[in-house]
């Protein structure tokens, strides 16, 4: 076999010199669809370029394989530049321009490296391309992680990808590929919350992505935190293209290409092997999941599209009771602890949607029309033993599904946007739940079986428009929302969402923008369909609320836009409202924290208030002359209220300090190597109850300590950083490319300090050792939990 492969090898890269790479693509009018014929194509440092013919078709040839930025630009409109786009010989790369009209300058045109400045959101907005997600170092190719580099963005332990935007809770984030809403987007999703260890998007089919952190445009709803807008890369229009990776824990296969003359598709499918890889680990888990992703585009006609988006996800996570080689006593407690409180649990979910967009003169309709759903299932027995009934001590199954309809119509006319649009949603939720750790009122276990049903409904206008020869820009909008699930709630009045911002060109390349709005979120599933043992909706019946966020932000930008460079500044605080508080620990279930589980399965209070301020700081520097990099840093303060304290006390999402350094450079050969590092504040957390925690009569129910909610994070851990590292490789060759990469997680092994946990002594045969001078209570003591190794990973991609 080796005999075969090395002249192979060999004749491929020998005769790779006799093609060049060859970019293709489309320009056409942003408002209308129709073609921009006659449109100039330049790669951005050479003398290269092209035209664009009467249909807005254009072709640029002989270029060498490598990354280049690409600027379209024509007389009337705004120029525009993709960056990074990965020419090679095997197929010609498609990049495709939409121009947006540009009233104030028709006679001439500046080719511009420009940031992409929107006029909904002209503030608090960050995009990065495929080839950032792809090579970001540490990533291992998740869009979650590489999201963590970015301003005002935090997370929790290393192996969760929940994401924290400016001291919000992870739940406050709501995600949209190609305008179409995915609630979950990472495998074993904590429901109620959001974020798990591995994403479900395959960024080999992501184009760009979007997270908007404040100044929310008036047709987004139910976030308080971030919106994330991921838009797919089109199918090929010429040929089908197959690409194959193979990395350290998953193997993925995407493939695109047309599907008769007005149609192309682009899909994946993945299969994690984790479960063989934490079997010889050791781990007392074992995780596995499997995961899809699929869209096609139709043009119907010139004025007609139709875009099918389907997402989902299978997750299972069993446990490993196979006892590892030279054990020590420190990690067979910590073994056992885990398998004492892992629940054994199943997940799958799925959203798939349909997005039609019908052009005219001056603006476009958009109607969008999805389906949602996850299913969650978890059940423990204790001392993991099935053989008795008596042993259960929960089983909790929920469905949440999710059926939903929008309309949206833009009308665009000299310096002035109008937007409006309505949507409507019909859920359902569905819950069987018995646990013996939670008491009803009456001292029964709870054991309920419900279904509720929701309609939720809202509308917005929003109108932006230009003065002063476009340097002053002003967008304000309002939107309602309403659902049936209280009386407060139904009354769309009562959540009223004006929002305004503002951005003055002060010179040239110095922006300075401002906003201010309202926002409101509807509380999780596990929130409003919670039930008791009589059949009674408590938080229903409490009239539990909209949670609501009041946003004001103001900030600097400064672009260099011949170098690819922006350096920007913002100040921002949020207030909250009527957040959900636990009735039983009297807690905001914004200090719950998130980790596997269920978050908000309880009855609730809408009292409890919060804030957030800080200030973001920002430089990035594009792709210029073979260096990137993005320097974020974050001083932020998150507070919220809890009736077991005065005033407020640091909420579970209370970082204060935030740095991401990120570089990278590209070097001869196709070679590449990146770096980040990154630093986070310790977070505060909650002390156990020893007294509470050490009686047998709540151990043998809980397995784990009990908190003290009277010091509700009183402690705070010590803080984070870590160092990650990658290279990469990639060859060329006639039909085909090959890269391979090397990346390093936590180069120098930095051990993260974690909430210590609380476990029992153990005789030799493993039981749990009473205390001798009080038999009513087990011996306990607290054993560190340290996170972080380092974790190198090989992958392999192969194109064709």
């Amino acid at each position: 076999m080796k005999n075969i492969l090395l002249p192979l090898l060999f004749f491929c890269a020998s005769v790779s010199s006799a093609q060049e790479g060859t970019v293709t693509g489309r320009i056409t009018n942003a408002i209308n669809n129709q073609p921009v014929p006659f449109a100039n194509v330049a790669i951005q440092g050479l003398e290269k370029g092209a035209v664009t013919d009467e249909n807005g078709r254009y072709a640029i040839t002989g270029l060498d394989p490598g990354l280049y930025n690409i600027q379209a630009s024509f007389v009337g409109f705004k120029p525009k530049t993709v960056y990074e786009i990965q020419v090679t010989r095997a197929r010609p790369v498609q990049v495709d321009f939409e121009l947006e009209e540009d009233a104030a300058d028709l006679e001439e045109i500046v080719v511009a490296s420009e940031f992409t400045r929107s006029e909904e959101t002209p503030l608090s907005a960050r995009k990065l391309n495929a080839n950032e997600i792809e090579r970001y170092p540490g990533g291992n190719r998740d869009i979650s992680r590489v999201i963590q580099s970015l301003p005002g963005v935090a997370s929790t332990a290393s192996f969760r990808n929940d994401i924290i935007i400016r001291g919000g809770a992870p739940n406050e984030n709501k995600f949209f590929i190609d305008e179409i809403e995915v609630p979950v987007i990472n495998h074993f999703a904590t429901q109620g919350s959001s974020g798990g260890p591995v994403g479900i998007l395959n960024v080999n089919l992501i184009k760009s992505v979007d997270v908007i952190s404040g100044a929310f445009p008036s047709h987004r709803m139910n976030a308080l935190s971030s919106f994330f807008e991921f838009q797919l890369k089109d199918g090929r229009r010429d040929k089908m293209f197959t690409q194959v990776t193979v990395g350290a824990s998953e193997l993925t296969l995407s493939n695109e290409g047309p599907l008769g003359e007005k149609t192309t598709y682009i899909f994946s499918v993945r299969r994690s092997y984790l479960q063989g890889l934490f079997r010889l680990l050791g781990l007392p888990f074992l995780p596995t999941f499997h995961d899809f992703t699929f869209k096609t585009k139709t043009n119907i006609n010139d004025k007609t599209e139709l875009t099918v988006l389907g997402v989902g996800a299978i997750d299972d996570f069993v446990l490993n009771f196979d006892i590892p080689d030279n054990e020590n006593q420190e990690e067979r407690e910590n073994r056992l602890y885990l398998l004492d409180n892992l629940p054994i649990s199943s997940q799958w979910n799925y959203a798939t949607g349909a997005k039609l967009r019908r052009f005219r003169e001056n603006g476009y309709w958009t109607f969008i029309l999805s389906r949602n759903m996850l299913n969650n299932r978890a059940f423990k027995y204790a001392q993991n033993d099935d053989s008795d009934p008596q042993n259960l001590l929960f089983d909790y199954l929920s469905q949440e599904s999710e059926n939903k309809f929008r309309a949206e119509n833009n009308i665009f006319k000299k310096n002035t946007t109008l937007q409006y649009g309505v949507n409507y949603e019909f859920s359902r939720y569905h819950i069987q739940n018995f646990d013996r750790q939670v008491l009803t009122q009456d001292g029964q276990e709870l054991n309920i079986s419900s279904v509720s049903l929701f309609n939720s409904y809202g509308g917005f206008v929003q109108i932006s428009k230009k003065w002063l020869n476009e340097k002053l820009l002003v967008s304000g909008g309002v939107r309602m929302d309403g659902s049936d699930f209280a009386n407060t709630a139904a009354n769309p009045l009562n959540q009223i969402s004006p929002r305004i911002s503002t951005s003055y060109q002060v010179s040239d390349n110095l922006f300075w923008t401002a906003n201010a709005g309202i926002y409101y979120q509807k509380p999780p599933y596990t929130v409003l369909g919670f039930q008791n043992n009589e059949g009674n909706y408590i938080n229903q019946e409490n009239d539990v609320r909209f949670i609501r966020s009041t946003h004001f932000i103001s900030g600097m930008e400064f672009q260099v836009p011949e170098r690819n460079r922006k350096f920007s500044a913002e100040l921002f605080y949020k207030r909250y409202q009527n957040y959900p508080t636990s009735v039983r620990n009297g807690i905001a279930l914004a200090n719950l924290g998130a980790d596997f589980g269920v978050i908000g399965n309880e009855p609730v209070r809408s009292d409890a208030e919060g804030r957030a301020f800080g200030l973001e700081l920002l430089a990035q520097q594009k792709l210029y002359n073979n260096f990137y990099g993005i320097a974020a840093m974050t001083l932020v303060r998150s507070e919220f209220t809890n009736p077991n304290t005065d005033g407020f006390i640091p909420s579970s999402w209370d970082n204060r300090f935030i740095v991401s350094l990120t570089a990278g450079k590209r070097l001869k050969k196709d070679w590449e190597i990146g770096a980040r590092w990154r630093f986070l504040g310790g977070t505060p957390y909650t002390p156990f109850d020893l007294e509470l925690s050490s009686l047998r009569s709540n151990w043998d129910v809980f397995n784990q300590g009990i908190f003290n909610f009277n010091r509700i994070n009183a402690l705070r851990l010590n803080s984070f950083h870590q160092l990650d590292f990658r290279i990469d490789k990639k060859y060329f060759f006639n039909r085909w490319n090959l890269n391979w990469y090397f990346d390093i997680q936590n180069a120098y092994n930095f051990r993260a300090e974690q909430p210590d946990i609380l476990v029992p002594q153990r005789a030799d045969n493993g039981s749990i050792q009473p205390d001798p001078n009080d038999p009513s209570r087990y011996l306990l003591r607290q054993v560190a939990n340290p996170a972080g190794t380092i974790l190198p990973t090989v992958g392999l991609i192969v194109e064709f």
